[in-house]
Parts: C-alpha cells; structure tokens; sequence
C-alpha cells in the first residue's frame, strides 16, 4: 500500500479550478489498486472539500500547508495561530497595506473593501511600470475569489479570534517589495512558520505547520512506512513534503528549484501530468 499525496494549484487543478476527466480516472484507479490518495494543498479545508466533491472523489486531505489533516469527516490534526500573533500579523500587514485572509475553522474570512485593495494595487502598479502583467494579475483576482468557504466581514477587528482557530494568514500581493520586506522581517522567527505557493505570495502558519509534517502523521496515523509514500507538486510549500516522500514527483510547469529536488518530472498540470506521473513513474500496479 502507498500514500499519495497530491497538490492542487499548478500540480491537479486546471485553469478553472477543477480536476481533469483523465486525472479523476487515474485517481479512481489508484484506489481501486488499494492505495491511499491525498489532496496536500495550501487552500482551505473547506475550499478543498467542494473541489474533492465536485471531483467525486473521497480521500485524506491535507489543507493550509499541512495545518489541517482530515479524514472522513474527522479532523485529525489543527495546527492553529495563538490570537496575540493573529493580531501581530494583522498590525503588520495592515500598517503595510497589504490584502490577506484568514483561514480558520469557520471558512475563509475575507474583509469587504479586499478586492478594491488588490485591484487598486494592481492599477498603482501598472501606473508605474507598463510590463506589469495587468491582466495576468486580474485573472489572479478574479480566480481567488471563487474559492468556496469564504466568509465576508466589514473589518477583521471585530471577530473574536480565539474560538476561530486561525490556522493559516494568507498575503497575496503584487508589490514584490512589499512581499520581500514582509519576508525579511519574518522569516527569522521561531513562533510562526513562513512559506509561499507563487511569488504573490506568503503564507503564515504555526511553526510545526508544513506539508512534509502533515504527510508524516498522516501516514503515521495510517501505518504507512514513509519509504512508501508519494508526493507530487510544484512550489517550494511543496517542498518540505518532497523530503519528507520516499518519492517525489515535480510537474513541468513546476519552479526550477522544486525539479532540481524531485525524483522524477512529469507532464505539466494542463497536460494531466498528475496521471502521467502515477501511470509512468509509480507505475502501482497499472
């Protein structure tokens, strides 16, 4: 028996957010074999849950860069921020202008004015430097605002942080030095865990929160030896899973630092690399 575990943006996901015919039969197939499949992304739980069920697939996830671990409708593991370094980052960011979620145990929480904040950042931008990708950064937006789970609220400040178990501060900007000094000021700290899914982004957690961790319980929890255990990605939050995977797979469109860290290469995410790589490189039983 093997683990599988499979990013979604970039590695299973398509353009518009959903799972290939081809991807779900291989998926099906995988588990017909008797192994274990599991969807290890940065997105919400309750994101990754609508796209699993509009999939018609039932599996482990791993969700907020390993935070959650959730299995048949039981979550197993939660990696949450303390509310004293919610209200840290919020200060920060928000002294910085920065748009940024929360993600917790209720959905996405989402302030109002957010859209207006990265669509009047994306126009500042271009207003400065014409080779500003406008409409690559519009699709960005319009894309990151079809995710399920998303709860809107008028201002941050008035939730009560605590109950929510905010597992996961997610900053998507398109001011690279914005972002860069961002990093700089937190990648040092021991009370937080910093990692990103694209350069627009950051993403904050608990410092035991990484995708290799949550692979590691998971297949502790069920008795999986972790020589036996798959991952497949493409960014550097998919890295830590790469190490900790008895086998790596990176996708073609992949970041030149996760293929040179990977076992094997496959087909890019709208060329159905994910079946590709299962089919050719794992080969389980096929």
């Amino acid at each position: 028996m093997k683990l599988i575990a499979i990013d979604l943006d970039g590695t299973l996901l398509s353009d518009k957010g959903t799972i290939s015919m081809k991807n779900r039969e291989m998926i099906r197939l995988v588990q017909d074999q008797g192994h274990v499949v599991s969807i290890a992304s940065g997105r919400s739980l309750h994101d990754t849950i609508e796209i699993l069920k509009d999939a018609e697939i039932q599996c482990p996830i791993i969700a907020g860069n390993g935070a959650i671990v959730y299995q048949k409708g039981e979550i197993l593991q939660n990696l949450y921020l303390p509310a004293e370094i919610i209200k840290e980052m919020m200060d920060m960011l928000e002294e910085m202008g920065l748009y940024f979620e929360l993600y917790t145990n209720q959905g996405v929480y989402i302030e109002e004015k957010g859209r207006d904040i990265l669509t009047k950042e994306a126009r500042r931008i271009h207003e400065k430097n014409d080779d500003f990708p406008r409409e690559k950064a519009k699709h960005m937006i319009d894309l990151q605002f079809q995710q399920k789970g998303f709860v809107s609220v008028k201002e941050y400040r008035t939730l009560d942080y605590a109950p929510l178990e905010i597992y996961k501060v997610f900053v998507l900007s398109f001011d690279h030095e914005k972002l860069s000094k961002l990093s700089n000021l937190l990648q040092h700290r021991k009370d937080i865990s910093l990692t990103t899914s694209g350069k627009e982004k950051l993403e904050i957690g608990n410092p035991g929160t990484s995708k290799g961790n949550a692979l590691q319980f998971l297949a502790n929890h069920l008795t999986i030896p972790l020589e036996n255990t798959v991952a497949i990605g493409d960014n550097v939050n998919d890295l830590s899973m790469f190490h900790a995977a008895g086998t790596s797979i990176a996708m073609e469109n992949a970041e030149e630092t996760v293929k040179k860290q990977a076992a094997y290469v496959t087909k890019r995410y709208d060329e159905d690399g994910v079946a590709y790589g299962l089919e050719r490189y794992i080969a389980i039983g096929l």
